[in-house]
C-alpha cells in the first residue's frame, strides 16, 4: 500500500463517520456509506471536502481512486488525476 493511500485511510477512518466502512483497495479506497446517504450530495461537496482534509497530509500527493457506495448506487472519484499512474510507487 502506498504511503499517500495510507494517510488518506488514517484520516477517513478517524473522521468519526458512523456507519461508514472505509477500507483499502488495490487502486485506492473503498467507502461504503449507510443506505440513506445521498450520493448526489456527497459527489457535489467531495472536491472541497477532500481539499480541506488533505491539508494534514505531508507526503507527496499521487493519483488515488475513491470508490463510494451506499448499497444502491456508487460512483468513483479520482484525486490528483494528472499525477503519476495508480500502479507506480
Amino acid at each position: 500500500m502506498k504511503l499517500y493511500q495510507q494517510k488518506w485511510l488514517h484520516i477517513l477512518q478517524n473522521a468519526n463517520l458512523p456507519g461508514w466502512d472505509i477500507k483499502p483497495l488495490d487502486d485506492g479506497i473503498y467507502v461504503e456509506m449507510p443506505h440513506v446517504t445521498d450520493l448526489k450530495l456527497i459527489r457535489d461537496i467531495l472536491p472541497e471536502t477532500l481539499a480541506a482534509l488533505s491539508l494534514d497530509i505531508e507526503v507527496p500527493k499521487s493519483r488515488l481512486k475513491f470508490h463510494f457506495h451506499n448499497g444502491y448506487e456508487n460512483f468513483e472519484y479520482i484525486l490528483n488525476p494528472n499525477d503519476r499512474d495508480l500502479n507506480t510507487e
